[in-house]
Order: structure tokens, then C-alpha cells, then sequence
């Protein structure tokens, strides 16, 4: 294998010296612009050369694997072995399996490296014999040069090859820090965009419907719950959410734990349930979470919202922050929701839920749509 060779150029300016008024501030800003100039290009190549090399590592891990003549001796311990022999800062076990993994699900870069097309995939997706594989593979050009490996560490770490290649397309787009691609991942944001009836602007959004430290889903992915979308009550969910409540827990995001469910509230000498009640240890504060079998009503807002003042009043220890709410419904509409929340001064979100995630064609034709 061999890779292109960077060539870095910079032409000094014609007639420089022949400026009249060359004064220490244009002095300082052309050393500055140099400087940066050559400091970015110099963090590019070092990136590139970075994924390269772990590329070509996870290369010579597989050929050894397959065709190794000591292989045996070694088996499961291999990595270990090596990164114990290698014994450089740097190359360590976890480098070896993600090189590894990274060579296995990225054929189009070995094409490249080999010369034989930087944009194979491209070619391909032209050719009406496209294979489904072809028309969702980065050209390896773009993956060498446009992402870091840290990018592609945490893109490695979803086992689907649609989505792999739906953040793939996302990160490229849009420029996402490897924080923020942590973050779109955590959060589904393949399964939500697919299923979303305006994908083009929750893709837009940089932040998701979130206070400082919260980033609240939409959708929430319920499939675990095994319940059929067609008849179930607020009663089967609720019930079915706290059999699966660890499974729900993740689904939540971080630092929420379980307090309570139906919890009593007595207003105007009436009785009144909150459905489940959390407290997010990150935030310091409760999150009271309604469930509702329906599509978004206006009213069941202004519920929450009464539930929400109660714990504010009645609830809130020293140290705590105001209560959060959120209402779990099976569909809503974004003007409505708009509306219902003006004027509200409590933190209150409206989100949706699904029972079951999309079908594989719908997210294929939802990708293709995002390359055009």
C-alpha cells in the first residue's frame, strides 16, 4: 500500500520588496498569516497521515490473522500481545481494535491507497448496476480528508453500515466537532431524521430542543416495550416503561434516575397524579414526564404545566433548580406546540415517541435524499 504524497507550496508575493510603505504592523500580519496558513495545513496532514497509518496497522493486523504462520499462538491475545511488544506511546491495544475494525468495514480506502480509484463509489452510484453497498459508501477521498480518525472512532462505534454512512454524509455537511458527533450519535439522530416529517430542519439544528445541559429527543425510541402501535392505553405504556426501566433510563439521556410514578399531588383539596417523576442528578432538578396515547392537545400542556409550578412550590429542595416537564405523545404539530408553549415561564418540552423504528427502505430513500 502507499498513499498520496502531500506537496505544500506557498509563492512569495511578486515585487514584495518593491512596496513602498512597508511598515512593522504589515510586517506582523504577514508573519501572522504565514504562521496560521502553515500551521492548519500542517494539522490537516498530520490528521491524514494519522487515518493512513491506523488504516494500513489494521491492514497488517488482518493479513497476519488470516495468513500469520505463529497466528495460533497468539489468538485473542494478539492485540494485547502486540501493543505490549510495540510498547510506543500511542499504539496501545484499544488503537489496534479500532484500526482493525476500521480496515474491516472501509474497503473503499484500500481501492484508494491502491491507486486504483479515489472515487470509486461515486463511479458506481452513476451505473444503474449500483449495488445498495455502492450508493452508501464515502468515497475514501473524502473520508481521508475530511473527517479526523477521531471522527471516524466514534463513527465506528455504530454497528449499522446505513447510519455509519448517514453520519458519515452529517459530519461532512455540517462540520461537527467529534463532541458533536458523540452527541448526534448518543441521540439517534439517524432513526429521528429518518422518521421525522421535516428532516431538513431537524437537521439544521444544531442544538436539540435543550436547556444548557439537556438535549431532549424527538423521537424517543420505545421499541424495546415490544407493544403494538395500533392498541395499547396510557396505562399499558406507563406500565410497560417501568418493566423496562433501565432500558427507558438510557433512552432518557444522562443522570436521570427514578423517583416516583403516579406521584400524589393535592391542589385545591383535589387529588391529581403525576404519571413518572425523575431527578436528573446533572441538572439538580426534577423531570416530570407525562404519557399520553394521542397525538398533542393543548390541554395536556397546560396539565403539565400546573404539575410543573406544583413541584416548583411544593417539591424543590435547597440547591435544586426549577423542575423540568415533558410530554410524551405519539405525534404533534410544530405551530401548535409553538403556540401552546408562549407566555409559559416553566422549562417544558413536547416530544414524540415511536414503538417501532422505520423500515430500512424508508432510511435508504431518506439518505439518498440528502445526496442530492
Amino acid at each position: 500500500m502507499n498513499s498520496n504524497n502531500i506537496v505544500v507550496r506557498y509563492d512569495l508575493p511578486k515585487n514584495w520588496s518593491e512596496e513602498k510603505n512597508f511598515s512593522f504592523e504589515h510586517l506582523t500580519q504577514l508573519v501572522e498569516q504565514i504562521h496560521n496558513s502553515a500551521y492548519s495545513s500542517s494539522v490537516k496532514a498530520i490528521n491524514r497521515f494519522a487515518t493512513i497509518r491506523n488504516y494500513i496497522i489494521g491492514f497488517y493486523i488482518v493479513e497476519y490473522e488470516q495468513n500469520g504462520s505463529d497466528r495460533a499462538k497468539y489468538g485473542d491475545k494478539l492485540l494485547k500481545r502486540l501493543a505490549e511488544q510495540i510498547n510506543k506511546r500511542g499504539i496501545n491495544e484499544t488503537l489496534l481494535k479500532v484500526s482493525r475494525a476500521f480496515y474491516l468495514n472501509y474497503p473503499q480506502v484500500r481501492l484508494y491507497l491502491e491507486g486504483k480509484s479515489a472515487t470509486l463509489s461515486h463511479q458506481l452510484t452513476k451505473e444503474k448496476s449500483a449495488t445498495a453497498s455502492h450508493q452508501f459508501a464515502t468515497p475514501a477521498d473524502k473520508l481521508i480528508s475530511q473527517l479526523s480518525f477521531s471522527h471516524i472512532r466514534e463513527i465506528l462505534t455504530v454497528d449499522n453500515p446505513l447510519a455509519r454512512f448517514f453520519y458519515e454524509t452529517e459530519c461532512i455537511k455540517c462540520c461537527w466537532s467529534v463532541k458533536e458527533l458523540r452527541r448526534q450519535i448518543s441521540t439517534n439522530l439517524y432513526f429521528r431524521a429518518g422518521v421525522s416529517k421535516r428532516p431538513e430542519l431537524l437537521l439544521q439544528r444544531t442544538e436539540i430542543n435543550a436547556t444548557p445541559a439537556l438535549s431532549i429527543k424527538d423521537p424517543f425510541s420505545f421499541e424495546f416495550l415490544d407493544l403494538r402501535p395500533e392498541v395499547f392505553t396510557e396505562t399499558d405504556l406507563e406500565n410497560a416503561l417501568i418493566s423496562h426501566l433501565q432500558d427507558f433510563l438510557l433512552e432518557m439521556g444522562k443522570g436521570f434516575c427514578f423517583e416516583a410514578r403516579q406521584k400524589r399531588m393535592i391542589i385545591d383539596d383535589e387529588y391529581y397524579f403525576a404519571d413518572l417523576v425523575f431527578y436528573n442528578r446533572i441538572l439538580h432538578c426534577n423531570v416530570i414526564v407525562e404519557l399520553k396515547d394521542d397525538e398533542f392537545e393543548h390541554a395536556d400542556l397546560s396539565q403539565l404545566n400546573a404539575y410543573v409550578s406544583y413541584f416548583r412550590e411544593n417539591e424543590m429542595n435547597e440547591g435544586d433548580n426549577p423542575p423540568i416537564g415533558i410530554l410524551l405523545c405519539t405525534r404533534k404539530g410544530e405551530k401548535m406546540v409553538e403556540y401552546a408553549l408562549a407566555g409559559m415561564d416553566n422549562n417544558l418540552f413536547v416530544s414524540t415517541y415511536m414503538l417501532a423504528l422505520p423500515d430500512k427502505e424508508t432510511l435508504q430513500e431518506f439518505i439518498l435524499s440528502e445526496l442530492k
